[in-house]
């Protein structure tokens, strides 16, 4: 409401003769107990008018009504001013802006940003976790894209390591040749099998060790197997070409194994990197920190940078032997990306557990006068738990992503057959809506809650055709194309000479918000603020069906006409909307 905040400006300007700048004009959406569609806080103004917070709003109040047509009338609430907006000013809205196709679209803003996500290990299936980060780095890139950016998807995997050699070196002492084809499994779930193996044999070496009277210390430094491991690496980094065989063997199974899971959770990437074509960048970075001195050199040769005065500690970023550590390859890596896509802003998807690594990160990046470190953003999220407790991956307790796909989809198919409204559905249609419900169901609700927040998932409170819930938006999203589809519904007339109730004007004003919502989502890289939007329009559709006569046996055409295109503006709105969080809504259900 842009012609509010030119006319509170003019208001004031000759009311109290005082210019003052848009900023000082806060607009809210007035509160659902007091009349009126639009809040001016008064509070910002008092200085100019030299009056009291209610004899300012009372003022303005006057001068708005008179001079704006569409300003049908105002109250005062202490410092706040409520102003009630004519129905016709949202009837112009609605039949202008809303019906049209292009409504909740924005135009490219020629601005470049990369969201990097997933980021798996490849010695275990993705899980529980994995989700949670993969459906939100989907859906941040997503919104992103809606309002305007080119973005960039990358992957970086991390393919190397003592974790990776763990898997080696336990599928060529246990294995006997297994392959996924050999066993019917999934290339990550092979992989992640000897993982577990690997940790379980080797906790029993630690066991027979300090029966033996080592320490747990010394027992889990010597055991056999650890230092195998440590061999195994070593030679990996040593071109070893059996081991790097191995490596490019059971990788390929891994990979394989995530590109399923990657479609059945409906994400994608335009770009993988890769940790064993990057661990050894960041050198350079070294190198010309040492010679800025924004990185010093202790005794025994190692690499520092004192970061207390900016509130952190010493970060060690080359070891006395001169190999890398996480920060030195994390530092050629962002530099790496930088050349390739040079983006305006970065976003890395990352859990809570590394917020420190991020904010030494990007210090160090900035002190090194790097102009684009100021871009660089760490979306960070909490843990996701189930009723039963936290998961604990070495142990093979981990809640599998594709088990978890697989119970979502189950789940779905159980409490839709219960409803019985698909009896007459073919088989493919039938599995094509249980894919869309459990899958919705788990994205929705994951989603749903604020990143940064800590979350208890329960599948079966997710899978609930009532309450905040994707398949209560997806039935929404199926009733109105239903209720569309009876009447013949041809497209979107517009009609302007037609009453409206007072519901059907809260659902103007909630639609008229969708791009808003869309920017707010964006800006704050968080679906959930879209999500719970969502609902709202859903929560409000279902009241305007239920408290208007049958829609398709209106008699009065302009009437008839209005609420048709009311429900396909909710229809476009909630399709669009939960296409950005990656969610698929059924035409029926």
């Amino acid at each position: 409401m842009d012609f509010i905040i030119t006319e509170a400006i003019k208001g004031i300007q000759q009311l109290y003769n005082e210019v003052v700048p848009e900023s000082l004009i806060n607009i809210q959406d007035t509160r659902k107990e007091f009349e009126g569609q639009a809040t001016i806080v008064v509070f910002p103004i008092v200085k100019y008018s030299k009056k009291s917070p209610e004899q300012t709003a009372n003022d303005l109040g006057n001068y708005l009504v008179e001079h704006v047509d569409v300003i049908s009338g105002f109250n005062v609430v202490k410092g706040f001013l409520n102003l009630s907006i004519a129905h016709e000013y949202w009837l112009n809205l609605f039949n202008t802006e809303l019906l049209n196709p292009a409504f909740g679209t924005f135009s490219p803003n020629g601005q470049k940003v990369m969201v990097e996500y997933s980021s798996p290990n490849t010695n275990k299936p993705l899980h529980l976790g994995h989700v949670r980060n993969n459906l939100l780095g989907y859906s941040v890139a997503e919104l992103l894209k809606a309002v305007g950016y080119e973005v960039f998807k990358v992957n970086l995997v991390n393919d190397r390591g003592i974790h990776i050699c763990k898997s080696m070196l336990a599928w060529q002492k246990w294995g006997e040749g297994e392959t996924p084809e050999s066993s019917c499994l999934k290339g990550d779930h092979l992989v992640g099998k000897y993982y577990v193996i690997f940790d379980k044999e080797y906790k029993k070496e630690i066991e027979s060790l300090k029966a033996e009277g080592q320490t747990e210390e010394e027992a889990k430094k010597n055991a056999p197997l650890i230092r195998a491991a440590q061999k195994m690496l070593q030679d990996w980094e040593a071109g070893d070409a059996d081991v790097i065989q191995l490596w490019k063997t059971m990788n390929g199974w891994v990979y394989d194994g995530f590109e399923v899971t990657y479609k059945n959770l409906g994400v994608d990437f335009d770009q993988y990197y890769y940790e064993s074509n990057t661990y050894l960048l960041g050198k350079g970075a070294v190198e010309e920190g040492l010679a800025k001195g924004v990185f010093f050199k202790k005794e025994d040769g190692s690499v520092w940078i004192d970061l207390t005065e900016d509130g952190l500690d010493q970060k060690l970023v080359l070891r006395a032997d001169g190999t890398s550590v996480y920060i030195t390859q994390d530092i050629g890596t962002a530099e790496m990306k930088q050349e390739d896509f040079n983006m305006d802003k970065s976003i890395y998807v990352v859990g809570n557990e590394q917020d420190y690594h991020f904010k030494v990160l990007f210090l160090i990046l900035e002190k090194l006068g790097k102009s684009w470190a100021k871009g660089l953003y760490h979306l960070s999220y909490g843990m996701v738990d189930l009723p039963s407790g936290k998961m604990k991956s070495r142990e093979g307790t981990v809640v599998d992503a594709d088990d978890l796909i697989a119970e979502m989809v189950a789940t779905a198919r159980q409490k839709t057959e219960v409803l019985g409204k698909v009896n007459d559905f073919s088989e493919e249609e039938k599995e094509g809506l249980y894919q869309q419900i459990g899958l919705g169901a788990l994205k929705y609700f994951l989603l749903k809650v604020e990143p940064k927040k800590r979350l208890l998932f329960d599948p079966s409170e997710s899978i609930d055709f009532q309450g905040n819930t994707g398949p209560f938006i997806q039935y929404t999203h199926a009733r109105v194309k239903s209720l569309l589809a009876k009447a013949d519904y041809t497209g979107g007339q517009p009609v302007s000479a037609v009453a409206i109730t007072a519901t059907e004007l809260d659902m103007i004003i909630l639609l008229a918000k969708y791009p808003s919502e869309l920017l707010a989502a964006a800006a704050a890289y968080s679906p959930a603020t879209l999500a719970n939007y969502l609902y709202e329009v859903a929560k409000m559709f279902n009241k305007f069906y239920h408290e208007v006569p049958p829609i398709v046996k209106e008699e009065d055409q302009s009437a008839k006409q209005n609420r048709l295109n009311l429900c396909a503006v909710t229809a476009q709105v909630l399709k669009s909307g939960m296409k950005h969080l990656g969610i698929e809504v059924p035409e029926r259900m």
